[in-house]
């Protein structure tokens, strides 16, 4: 050996399409081009390139744009994850506590919906006014909720559910001082903070 010989290197490894995966995802989403660029920071243009395979994204950007689609860069890639355990046990996950409402996990993570059981204490929510791209349906367990949709506000009691375009403004709130608890499902097309 002369010591001058150049290292081997392995072949680059192609990136699999992700064009269309991108663009599938933004449809499943019902995200126009425009909104789904300006969520993630990038003109509409660059997110069409992206879309067509003219451009590869990086990583930071296959990172925005799965959390604006409620995907993984693993699903994006194409890649099979493994078998879910289709059970969820009431006990294994603790609750999460967010702006005084209890949150406690009733789904499997990673799936296109997310399903909850939900505390909402008395006067929670304010003047908050939700509108984002899916669907939500929701089923009154105990205590009565108030909920808003665009101009209507109905209440709704324990068996009560309503279950709409999450497009359409929507306020959720209890009605009774002792609060109200609800089962929750929504599609996932963004990572949010829960609800």
């Amino acid at each position: 050996m002369d010591g001058m010989s150049k290292p081997e290197t392995a072949p680059a490894e192609e990136l699999p399409d992700v064009a269309p995966r991108l663009r599938d995802m933004r449809r499943r989403g019902r995200l126009t081009l425009e909104a789904a660029a300006r969520r993630a920071g990038l003109s509409p243009a660059h997110l069409s390139r992206l879309e067509t395979g003219a451009r590869q994204p990086s990583l930071p950007m296959l990172l925005s744009l799965t959390r604006i689609y409620g995907t993984t860069v693993s699903e994006l890639l194409g890649e099979t994850p493994p078998e879910r355990d289709p059970v969820i046990r009431g006990g294994d996950r603790e609750p999460v506590a967010a702006d005084g409402w209890t949150y406690h996990t009733a789904g499997a993570p990673g799936r296109a919906l997310q399903a909850l059981r939900v505390q909402v204490p008395f006067g929670a929510q304010g003047d908050l006014v939700r509108v984002h791209p899916g669907e939500e349906w929701l089923y009154v367990l105990e205590g009565t909720l108030r909920l808003s949709l665009g101009e209507a506000v109905h209440e709704l009691g324990p068996g009560d559910s309503a279950h709409f375009d999450s497009l359409t403004p929507h306020r959720i709130a209890a009605a009774t001082r002792a609060g109200t608890e609800l089962l929750f499902v929504h599609t996932l097309l963004q990572s949010p903070d829960l609800h």
